[in-house]
């Protein structure tokens, strides 16, 4: 027994972490701290007016059980600060354990941070706890979006089992605005169907904005999304929007504008499209 344990096999697993800060340094937001660990890297590319763009990658290609993955992002006062991913994140199978993603964003007095990360893709049998923290000062702006989806149809690929959980904390000094829990466990084939869940979708998104213009966002996105089968409400501060979809593409094309409306016009970053 002892030497078959010893003679196990010891599996890689992929192990990252990254942490930028920003400040403003005349009329630009500009890097103020930039760490980068393990497959977590974070690239800027070039911006043409005040605000600054970072993409987060993961360099291992995707997660699976055991991995783990830690971003910290501090938007400092009156910076502007979009965040978005190079591609999407794909969650493959577990053969043990599950993958780990915690996210921790500050947003400091005047600030702006947009947290749009593309979809997470969960395969079949992939095993996911995520976790996003955020902190906002007073006069902070937030727009921040979670797109899940369950395989891909294109490629004939189906979710009949896995775990998804997702944890979301939002706090605007220090007062708890936002919090939610969600957890799809075992079958998720079943599950997924029933209508007070997906109702037989397999991608799903959240988006929450929280700023002075939540409550006149609302009748805009709600004439985006309502017809689609997706809802939006706007209560203490904050405007909260859910959607499903067939389909990733179904997904994105509900996105995109939504995004936009909440971003004031704004699309959403280049890599999105390529």
């Amino acid at each position: 027994m002892v030497l078959r344990d010893a003679l196990a096999p010891v599996h890689q697993r992929a192990k990252g972490a990254g942490r930028l800060a920003v400040k403003r340094s005349g009329d630009r937001t500009r890097i103020d701290t930039l760490f980068q660990e393990g497959c977590g890297k974070i690239r800027m590319p070039d911006s043409f007016d005040a605000s600054l763009e970072a993409v987060l990658i993961n360099t291992s290609g995707g997660l699976t059980g055991g991995d783990r993955m830690t971003w910290e992002i501090e938007a400092g006062a009156d910076t502007d600060l979009v965040v978005t991913t190079q591609a999407c994140e794909k969650i493959y199978k577990a053969s043990s354990g599950v993958a780990e993603v915690e996210t921790q964003l500050r947003v400091g007095d005047g600030a702006k941070l947009a947290w749009l990360p593309q979809e997470t893709i969960l395969y079949d049998n992939g095993h996911l706890t995520r976790r996003l923290d955020v902190d906002l000062a007073k006069d902070a702006e937030f727009v921040g979006v979670e797109a899940v989806i369950l395989g891909r149809t294109a490629m004939g690929e189906a979710v009949e089992r896995g775990l998804f959980r997702d944890r979301w904390r939002v706090r605007r000094e220090g007062r708890l605005l936002h919090a939610e829990e969600m957890r799809l466990d075992g079958d998720l084939s079943a599950l997924t169907a029933v209508g007070a869940v997906l109702g037989g979708d397999i991608a799903f998104a959240t988006l929450i904005y929280c700023g002075a213009y939540a409550d006149a966002h609302l009748p805009k996105i709600r004439a985006l999304v309502e017809k689609a089968g997706g809802g939006a409400s706007h209560w203490d501060g904050k405007l909260l929007v859910r959607m499903t979809a067939k389909d990733g593409f179904e997904l994105r094309k509900l996105l995109i504008p939504v995004i936009s409306v909440l971003r004031n016009g704004a699309s959403v970053p280049k890599v999105w499209t390529l």
